[in-house]
């Protein structure tokens, strides 16, 4: 089984800052997706599940502030890191009336980046230990055991039905499209023309929904697939 990544939103307009924040993440092994627009930002946000956020405050669209604010009103216990040239007083005060939970000051080290991240991740119990067990309804998911139950009833899943179920667990009342599922269960690592991800729901569907109630897994037609009550 695939070791689970530590998912990050970095949402910066500087295609330099980007560039160098994102590669030295996933060097240290984070998973990173990236926007340099405020609204392109708040629409990853709302489709997809993060473990942190990192934020410019001068961006075009919305700013880092108004998206912060955003974000807060959807997730209050996700942590959020905001970059800024902006050092005053004033100007971090805004900042965490807005909900942030750090500032970092521009220029940066990497290394001191890195300190704030894992400060972040710790404080929340998001770092290695993130999201260990997931549950949604009746439904539950052990992350370190590979165990899943539905109820009191333990469910067998082959490592690609566990890959896809996590999938669906961590971006619940979401719709997740095919492509999305392909590019993080599969790693787009099959051939496109085959219909081979709905097959495999199919497969989950029988294994979770088919002798219980209620059915988890909707179809959403023409998009994708969703996990709701």
């Amino acid at each position: 089984m695939e070791e689970i990544k530590i998912r990050i939103l970095l949402v910066e307009d500087e295609p330099k800052v980007s560039s160098f924040i994102k590669l030295g993440l996933e060097e240290v092994g984070y998973w990173v997706e990236t926007a340099d627009d405020g609204n392109v930002g708040k629409q990853l946000f709302d489709r997809r599940s993060y473990d942190l956020v990192i934020l410019d405050v001068m961006l075009p669209g919305i700013s880092g502030i108004e998206l912060c604010k955003q974000i807060r009103k959807s997730d209050d216990k996700i942590p959020v890191l905001m970059l800024t040239a902006l050092g005053t007083s004033l100007d971090k005060l805004k900042g965490f009336d807005a909900g942030a939970d750090d500032y970092l000051l521009k220029p940066f080290e990497f290394g001191e980046l890195m300190a704030r991240i894992k400060a972040l991740l710790k404080r929340t119990k998001a770092g290695e230990k993130a999201l260990r067990v997931l549950k949604f309804m009746d439904l539950e998911m052990h992350l370190d055991s590979y165990e899943v139950k539905r109820g009191e009833t333990r469910i067998e899943l082959s490592q690609k039905e566990f890959g896809l179920l996590e999938y669906l667990m961590r971006n619940k009342g979401k719709v997740v499209t095919r492509a999305e599922i392909a590019e993080n269960v599969w790693n787009n690592a099959f051939d496109s023309g085959t219909n081979i991800i709905d097959v495999y729901v199919n497969f989950l569907r029988k294994k979770i929904d088919k002798d219980f109630e209620p059915k988890l897994i909707k179809t959403q037609v023409g998009v994708g697939y969703i996990l709701k009550e």
